[in-house]
């Protein structure tokens, strides 16, 4: 016995059956291909990678700047004078800085030779003993660009770069110490979130 179906069962069958394909194309373009085929079967789209700050934003370099390869000849000027820079770029800060994207110490150019750096007694209040490097963050705790605090140790800003920290937060920024390789007596003190350094002199505790 042949079971019959109504013209009504039959038409009823193929819209489900047209509804169920029409619903899974679109469910598949808005999962993420694009119209006209242009990107593969397997591959998902990716957002956009967010923008790099070209300096600071928390960019720890992985070591200090290298020793100049030749000293830049001594300054005609008899006394030092305040630091005066350009920006390298449009956007970056006047003040000395690090690139992120390859470590570049920009501003770091006047060798041993710079007049402002030169200390008649270096060291004179002893050398620096804590971790210095990109292995070790500091906090700043107060005081300000003649004598600040990190962890209980002393630094003074180069007087002629006081103009390059006006920015700086001392009570809540975090720098880096590192090694100054041309002027002896000085580190340099990175600030984590502004990219910017300095040279600063160590104190004592």
């Amino acid at each position: 016995m042949r079971t019959r179906y109504s013209p009504l069962v039959i038409a009823g069958g193929i819209l489900a059956v047209t509804m169920i394909a029409a619903g899974s194309a679109l469910a598949q373009r808005a999962g993420g291909e694009p119209q006209g085929g242009q990107q593969q079967r397997g591959q998902q789209a990716r957002p956009a990678a967010p923008a790099r700050r070209d300096v600071g934003g928390g960019h720890i370099p992985a070591r200090g700047p290298a020793r100049m390869a030749t000293p830049a000849p001594a300054p005609s000027r008899p006394a030092p004078q305040p630091a005066r820079r350009t920006a390298d770029m449009p956007g970056h800060p006047v003040a000395p800085h690090v690139h992120a994207a390859n470590d570049q110490w920009v501003g770091h150019d006047a060798g041993p030779a710079d007049r402002n750096l030169h200390l008649d007694h270096p060291w004179q209040y002893g050398r620096f003993t804590g971790p210095i490097g990109a292995q070790h963050v500091w906090r700043l705790q107060g005081g300000g660009r003649d004598r600040f605090n990190v962890g209980g140790y002393y630094f003074q800003v180069a007087p002629y770069e006081y103009g390059f920290i006006n920015d700086w937060m001392w009570d809540s920024d975090d720098i880096v110490i590192y090694a100054d390789p041309d002027h002896d007596g000085w580190y340099l003190g990175y600030n984590v979130r502004l990219g910017t350094y300095v040279h600063v002199m160590y104190l004592g505790m």
